[in-house]
């Protein structure tokens, strides 16, 4: 069983005992450090490179969108979980938007955050799963694909790190496919898109399929045509519900 270890961020000392107690129990989790500030909590990851790291939502200075934010650009290989005393939709959209791999309520049981807390471990971005769930949430995360798209329609002569096979089934990602139907629609196997996705996560530093699509509109790298903008949106919808660790 690989060792999972873990930063706590929260500015109340009680709570994050209680965390720590919780997370001890389980053999393969292992604290490696607690902070009550965005700025000791970038201290920390920075030194102790955590696996998964918990921030709390209302924390002094930074809040913790804020930290979740820097964190990612430091430690893109870290799962950010964000906990919060109140599920808010506004609050998830900046948590997506953040790269946070998880959004959960401080009341959640001890045995529900170990599992999410493996998965996340594991690469699984468990955000997506709330978007569905969600309209209002939905709706402006494909607003943002529609106006990264937009934006990047002029935009030639980028360098791209990628191949351009991984351009293309990256591309497939962006219109839903799943990876069963990208092996078919390219007439390559499953483990071969598995294997391309891997490589395309690591060429951009990102965690998960859907923040290396808006990565690659952003570039101008790809893009949406206006069938996928206008006629699409339940298949893009599925991309984001289906992504786990590059698997569909």
């Amino acid at each position: 069983m690989n060792r999972i270890d873990i930063l706590i961020v929260d500015d109340h000392p009680l709570f994050r005992s209680g965390i720590r107690w919780s997370l001890e129990q389980v053999p393969n989790f292992r604290i490696v450090g607690e902070a009550g500030d965005g700025g000791e909590a970038i201290r920390l990851a920075d030194e102790r490179s955590p696996d998964v790291i918990l921030v709390d939502l209302s924390l002094p200075g930074m809040n913790g969108l804020e930290v979740a934010r820097a964190l990612k650009r430091r430690q893109p290989q870290a799962g950010v979980i964000i906990l919060t005393m109140h599920q808010d939709d506004e609050q998830l959209f900046n948590a997506i938007r953040a790269g946070a791999s998880a959004y959960c309520t401080k009341d959640i049981e001890p045995s529900d955050l170990i599992e999410v807390i493996t998965r996340v471990a594991r690469g699984e971005y468990l955000i997506n799963e709330m978007v569905l769930s969600r309209p209002f949430v939905a709706s402006r995360v494909l607003d943002q694909f529609r106006e990264l798209s937009r934006m990047d329609r002029s935009s030639t002569g980028f360098f791209s790190p990628l191949t351009p096979r991984e351009i293309e089934i990256l591309d497939c990602v962006a219109r839903g496919h799943s990876n069963k139907e990208i092996a078919q629609l390219l007439n390559i196997s499953d483990q071969t898109v598995k294997n391309h996705i891997t490589s395309i996560l690591r060429k951009l530093a990102v965690n998960d399929r859907t923040q290396a699509v808006i990565y690659a509109l952003r570039h101008g790298w790809i893009r949406l045509d206006e069938e996928t903008e206008s006629g699409s949106d339940t298949s893009t919808l599925g991309t984001l519900s289906r992504e786990r660790n590059g698997r569909s």
